[in-house]
């Protein structure tokens, strides 16, 4: 067979052929005397074997593994190899499609954000800090757009389990009456507090109202025993975003949450 025929009857094109000839995936067979390789069925069968194997998935490099080696003992381990590979891609993709289920709810429900997507829950929060905005008077504070960034990011990079009880207990909080009108009232303490010095009376008490309305689950992030701010990244880029009177009051409130645990 000419290398168009067996490339046909294998069901790939001659080039393709040529590439396993480069790669040393099939070996090239011996020239006639006008220079044409000349392919028997031995080497069709070999160019089919190279097919299926890619159809399931296999790289180049695997393929060459199997055909080179002990077929039947590498072949076995190879596909148990992608059997697991294919498990873990249907599992992520099976969690993105339950992400983006939720996302799509969130949208049908008109419930998405500048900082959207972000989980079930804090979409809930979301939605009680919109209800409560639209009811103010006056353009939203711009410590809110702050806290929702926040909340967005701690959404993403918290683990699971404490995501979980973290904005569990920010949507529980949401539930207490009048629980969002005092927190936009604060946003609006914290929002004067912009130019001021740390040292203005007015850090202390506002520091008080904001541990009195933050979930005890924010401890994880202040220092136990010390009663300090833990020195990581995420609460410098916390503290970065802020003035050095709302710093103040953020550390402040922190302390008071770790003495409130105790």
């Amino acid at each position: 067979m000419r290398i168009g025929e067996m490339a046909e009857l294998v069901g790939v094109t001659p080039r393709a052929v040529r590439h396993y000839h480069h790669l040393g995936l099939l070996p090239e067979p011996a020239r006639r005397a006008n220079g044409y390789r000349e392919y028997g069925v031995r080497d069709a069968v070999l160019l089919a074997r190279i097919r299926r194997l890619t159809e399931l998935g296999l790289g180049l490099d695997e393929v060459r593994d199997v055909v080179a080696g002990d077929a039947g003992r590498d072949l076995v381990e190879v596909l148990e190899e992608l059997d697991d590979d294919l498990a873990r891609q249907e599992a992520l993709i099976h969690g993105r499609r339950a992400r983006l289920a939720a996302l799509l709810a969130q949208a049908r429900g008109g419930k998405l954000t500048a900082e959207s997507p972000v989980s079930p829950l804090l979409a809930e929060v979301f939605g009680d800090m919109a209800r409560t905005s639209a009811g103010l008077p006056g353009p939203e504070p711009a410590m809110a757009a702050k806290d929702r960034e926040l909340l967005a990011l701690l959404d993403t990079v918290v683990p699971a389990p404490e995501r979980g009880r973290l904005m569990g207990a920010m949507r529980r909080m949401t539930e207490v009456p009048a629980a969002m009108e005092r927190a936009y009232a604060l946003y609006g303490d914290l929002d004067a507090l912009a130019d001021a010095d740390p040292a203005d009376p007015r850090v202390g008490e506002t520091a008080r109202k904001l541990a009195a309305i933050l979930p005890e689950e924010m401890v994880t992030h202040v220092e136990a025993g010390a009663g300090d701010v833990r020195d990581d990244g995420f609460m410098d880029a916390l503290l970065a975003e802020l003035s050095p009177a709302q710093a103040a009051v953020v550390k402040r409130a922190l302390e008071l949450l770790v003495e409130r645990a105790r």
